[in-house]
């Protein structure tokens, strides 16, 4: 073997070490997202927390995420790292996880909750930065290595419920400190990637912010966001009302995560043939009929079936929405342009159908809350309808 040939080899045997790496951190990462759609809101149940409350701490989450993703994402621009941003982000979630074992008190329980998620939030944007940077010396594209976050999502989502199921809820928090543990311990092995130095120009915003159809977009997308929001932050509250076990909780999470596998790919390789909006009113049409029929099943079991519409709902729109903002949006302001979809799908949405949602459940109970969430989806459908016919009678 030729030195060339050596030297090729030994990059090659790096950039699968790399990418096995990332993979590796994505599956730990999500696993703890699983835990923190799922079955914390389940945890505070036990803990004797109502509905609303509930709400409360899961928007307040959302709604510091806006800040954090801001903060999180400068800071990597300043210091161009993203790696050492990472493993602060962990080392803040796991002081925060601790801190909940000893609290009862709901005031208290929802400060270091805001606190736990100013530093989990971000960690997704920042993994797909990471990603995406990666792809350049590896080799591997961004959805070979991403997809391991669904498997980790779909996978600990179930495992986790099955364990929790035979522990108890109580053991939620021990079990979350564990996966944020994992995800710390493998930063030693990934690469710290570096971006363009170009700095943020926040004038980009402002003048994002004065195109109209741009804003009309992400009205539509809001009306989208909120709908999805409703449906994932109160999903484990509504099974475990419906008389639903962990594992049954993690089950549902299962099918939907992996159900999301194959559109993305599908969408990945022939999606460029479809128009995005059209795409977009049926993601809502189909969001729209996952909420109705949570107002009408009865069965548990039931919502574990309809989980798989996850595919046509979330796959669809959230790939598509981030397509058509790659044509809507100019080159120059495309970063200003994600942040902006971010801090929406995150931030805005979350706070609305946490808050709001939270109070329309407890006050009014299942079947109305859920028939709301169906409007603003078939809502977020005719606008997305209109924008099209509106687009395409401009030419």
């Amino acid at each position: 073997m030729t030195e060339t040939e050596k030297a090729a080899t030994a990059i090659s045997s790096t950039a699968r070490q790399e990418t096995l790496a990332l993979r590796a951190f994505n599956f730990s990462t999500f696993s703890t997202q699983a835990l923190v759609v799922s079955f914390i809101p389940l945890y505070f149940m036990t803990k004797g927390f109502s509905e609303s409350q509930i709400g409360i701490l899961y928007s307040s989450g959302l709604f510091v995420s806006i800040f954090a993703n801001i903060i999180t994402g400068l800071a990597s621009d300043k210091y161009r790292t993203i790696r050492k941003i990472l493993i602060a982000l962990l080392f803040g979630q796991l002081a925060m996880i601790s801190l909940l074992f000893p609290i009862e008190n709901f005031a208290m329980v929802c400060v270091v909750m805001t606190a736990f998620y100013f530093f989990q939030t971000p960690i997704n944007p920042l993994s797909d930065s990471l990603i995406l940077l990666s792809s350049q010396y590896t080799g591997t594209p961004y959805a070979l290595v991403r997809i391991f976050g669904s498997l980790g999502f779909a996978l600990s989502a179930y495992g986790l419920g099955l364990l929790l199921k035979g522990i108890g809820s109580e053991w939620t928090i021990l079990v979350a400190l564990c996966t944020v543990a994992t995800s710390l311990v493998l930063t030693i092995f990934i690469r710290d990637y570096q971006g363009s130095s170009r700095k943020i120009e926040f004038s980009g915003f402002f003048k994002l912010l004065r195109q109209r159809n741009v804003m009309l977009f992400f009205s539509l997308i809001l009306l989208v966001s909120i709908s999805h929001r409703m449906y994932e932050s109160f999903l484990a509250v509504t099974m475990r009302q419906l008389g639903a076990s962990d594992s049954l909780v993690g089950l549902a999470l299962l099918v939907s995560a992996a159900s999301e596998i194959p559109i993305l790919f599908l969408l990945g390789k022939y999606g460029h043939k479809l128009k995005e909006l059209p795409l977009l009113v049926f993601a809502s049409l189909m969001y729209g009929l996952r909420l109705w029929f949570m107002s009408e099943i009865e069965d548990p079991r039931w919502i574990v079936a309809t989980q798989a519409m996850h595919s046509v709902s979330f796959g669809v729109y959230f790939s598509t929405a981030l397509r058509y903002i790659s044509h809507l949006i100019p080159d120059e302001y495309r970063a200003s342009g994600q942040a902006v979809y971010t801090v929406i799908w995150t931030g805005v949405a979350g706070l609305v159908s946490g808050v709001l949602g939270g109070l329309i459940y407890e006050q009014f109970g299942r079947i109305m809350f859920y028939h709301i969430a169906t409007g603003i989806a078939g809502a977020a459908a005719a606008g997305f309808l209109l924008f099209f016919f509106s687009r395409f009678s401009k030419g």
